[in-house]
């Protein structure tokens, strides 16, 4: 995968008051990605875009497209990716 294909999976972070408080309680980003994107594409878009492994990957299906709650291993790495893509 390169990085082209890794911007087309990962459309952008969701922003909102509960998934804000993911970050803190959970260490989960939310972002909002492609109807054909599967976990393993996810995971290697995350690691490849933003320098991260996520240790997990929970995706959801809702009226404003397909979210993947991005789970890390700590709250400080996730605190840090939030930071550095802007939610913070």
């Amino acid at each position: 995968m390169n990085i082209e294909e890794a911007n087309h999976i990962i459309l952008k972070p969701y922003i909102t008051e509960k998934t804000f408080a993911l970050v803190e309680n959970q260490s989960r980003i939310c972002f909002l990605v492609k109807e054909e994107a599967t976990k393993p594409k996810i995971v290697e878009a995350i690691t490849l875009l933003y320098k991260e492994d996520p240790v997990g990957v929970n995706i959801c299906r809702t009226i404003y497209g397909k979210k993947a709650f991005v789970k890390f291993q700590t709250v400080e790495k996730a605190r840090d990716l939030a930071t550095k893509i802007g939610m913070l």
